[in-house]
């Protein structure tokens, strides 16, 4: 993965506790502001995308 682009969650208030995704061929890339370059979740579009669909429609506390 080269200079990903990334974009921070639409959720995230200003600071340091934020999610940023980046996606490139075949892959979706998930990090966290406090150390982006450190912790980078690789995987596949359609895992993704069950991920943020569970997350949306389950109720969370």
């Amino acid at each position: 993965m080269t200079d990903p682009n990334w974009q921070k969650s639409s959720y995230c208030a200003e600071g340091n506790s934020c999610v940023h995704v980046a996606k490139d061929t075949g892959a979706v890339h998930v990090t966290e502001s406090a150390d982006p370059s450190r912790a980078i979740l690789t995987t596949a579009p359609s895992a993704f995308a069950a991920l943020l669909q569970s997350l949306k429609a389950e109720p969370h506390v």
